[in-house]
């Protein structure tokens, strides 16, 4: 007889860890992301760290202080976040298509 798992939730959207913020730009309200897979410009990502989680549509995505269209794994790229996040937030892409 196969047991149950109790209190075990799914959660409500896949999503993949894809890197950590390495900085925070106070007067820009810009994140540096060191990348561990692939963010293209339209990806939406959740950054949680402490008692903070962000989601946010990437419309903007920068690399060498250049607008790109995608990063690349271990690529170092800047995305507007416009709240307060610190360094080693981890930085979660959603895998579900957006609206």
């Amino acid at each position: 007889m196969p047991t149950k798992k109790v209190g075990v939730r799914k959660p409500a959207t896949k999503e993949k860890l894809i890197g950590k913020v390495s900085h925070y730009f106070d007067k820009l309200g810009v994140a540096a992301i060191k990348l561990s897979a692939p963010l293209k410009k339209g990806d939406t990502v959740r950054i949680e760290g402490g008692d903070v989680s962000v989601r946010k549509k990437v419309v903007s995505l920068q690399k060498d202080h250049k607008t790109v269209a995608e990063g690349k794994k271990g690529d170092e790229v800047g995305v507007k976040i416009g709240k307060k996040v610190r360094e080693g937030y981890r930085v979660y892409k959603s895998l579900r298509p957006t609206a």
